[in-house]
């Protein structure tokens, strides 16, 4: 089943939830690390061919020249899967003398944690993650970005640019879809996608949006494959959540156009590409650092946005987008820093046909929203707006029978707990899967696979 989306103020979504309460570092100040004696160590699911890992890395290059320290005073390790292959390298820096250690893929965070309770005089620090603060371990932290706002103000560049292809004729108010490309159902995606159809619906009432995922962060294939499924649907503009060039690859040859993500996509898409979402890491990672320089407790849970510069849109593709684009990106721009706009507004879109008027996560005391907004990130590094619609929520279903083993779900499934089931993948059968509540736990361990369109 694809999944559809049309958020707006009927649109119908179901609460999923998943973000950690915000807490304060509570770890000890001491003595500050000699400039010359610090040596940092970090760890990548990727390389510098893919787009999130590059921006990560381009921020350890600022964070370098920055704080005026040298290559041989970092040790970067590339490809490292979200396995035990990363306690490895998080165990092997530790050994090698790095004081404090970088992980950026949401999976790395449980060897993160193992590592972080092995090595208590190192400072681990884990991107996109949640469970520092519950940790209780002083030398873990988790941080990310107000990335929404960045999704939200490239979805402003979509609407104008379909705005004007309303205008010229090339598409009707009826047939103004946009397409997205999501990596896993998770929060992060979820708040994502949801912050760029904000942005485009906030200058374009008539637009709507289709998600497919791919459960996968960087496939280029399947991105490639998930965005020509979107134009074949209908979907004249494509955004994305994932870490390659698949998908503006496929809008550059279909003539459709695209908001990538991470890294500038022109150089693959340079008709078509209009802008991408993207983070600035240097910000954290000059700020990490400088605290091992200074001596000073790091946050548990480090979150900035547009107001610190740790959020942006890379340079507009002036041949692509809309008269006017420049203009109305600096207005939102603005109006996000000075804390005048808030993504979540309450008034702009319902849940069920409701204005969402309060949200408290796993029976704690903390209120989401308030003042007229939902908050996201500010009690948490991690996105915590996990609402979506549950109808043809993933693209397929699966039967789990008593027949035949594939493998130990441990190594078979990746599961996401998404109100009321869990969906993953197998990545034996390359199928989309949604294990029902009801179905028994064990049932997991041997499976039969019916896979139903």
């Amino acid at each position: 089943m694809k999944k559809a989306l049309a958020i707006g103020l009927a649109a119908a979504m179901a609460v999923t939830m998943t973000a950690p309460v915000y807490a304060s570092d509570d770890s000890e100040s001491g003595k500050g690390i000699a400039k010359e004696d610090l040596k940092i160590g970090a760890i990548y699911i990727g390389d510098e061919n893919e787009g999130y890992t590059a921006a990560h890395m381009a921020g350890i290059d600022e964070m370098q020249e920055a704080l005026g320290l040298d290559d041989s005073q970092v040790i970067e390790k590339t490809l490292i899967g979200e396995d035990e292959g990363c306690y490895d390298a998080a165990a092997d820096l530790a050994d090698q003398g790095c004081q404090i250690i970088f992980a950026n893929s949401f999976g790395h965070e449980t060897y993160i944690l193992e590592a972080a309770g092995e090595y208590p005089d190192v400072q681990f620090c884990h991107a996109t993650g949640t469970q520092a603060a519950s940790s209780g371990l002083s030398n873990m932290h988790n941080y990310f970005t107000n990335i929404y706002e960045a999704r939200y103000v490239s979805g402003v560049v979509a609407g104008l640019k379909l705005n004007e292809m309303i205008k010229d004729g090339t598409i009707t108010e009826d047939n103004c879809k946009m397409g997205y490309v999501g990596a896993f159902p998770y929060a992060e995606v979820i708040s994502g996608y949801t912050s760029f159809y904000l942005g485009a619906k906030s200058v374009c009432p008539s637009v709507t949006m289709e998600v497919k995922y791919t459960n996968s962060w960087a496939s280029f294939d399947l991105e490639k494959e998930c965005a020509d499924a979107l134009i074949s649907d209908g979907c004249v503009l494509i955004s994305q959540h994932a870490d390659t060039t698949g998908a503006p690859t496929a809008c550059e040859t279909a003539g459709v156009p695209c908001v990538g993500y991470n890294i500038d996509m022109t150089s693959v898409a340079p008709n078509e590409a209009l802008t991408s979402a993207s983070m600035d890491w240097g910000v954290y990672y000059t700020y990490a650092v400088q605290c091992m320089l200074d001596g000073t407790a790091i946050d548990t849970d480090w979150c900035k946005g547009f107001s610190e510069g740790a959020d942006k849109i890379t340079p507009l593709n002036e041949k692509v987008v809309a008269e006017g684009t420049d203009e109305k990106v600096k207005e939102v721009e603005d109006a996000l820093a000075d804390g005048s706009l808030h993504v979540f507004d309450t008034s702009t879109f319902t849940v069920d046909g409701k204005e969402l008027t309060t949200y408290k996560k796993d029976g704690s005391d903390t209120e989401y929203v308030s003042d007229g907004y939902f908050h996201e990130s500010e009690y948490g590094s991690a996105p915590a707006f996990g609402y979506s619609n549950r109808r043809n929520y993933i693209h397929h279903r699966i039967r789990l029978l008593n027949r035949r083993s594939c493998l130990p779900a441990a190594l078979l499934f990746y599961f996401a707990h998404q109100g009321g089931a869990y969906a993953g993948f197998c990545y034996m059968c390359k199928g989309n899967l949604r294990l029902d509540m009801e179905v028994p736990f064990a049932h997991m361990t041997i499976c039969d696979m019916e896979i139903r369109s």
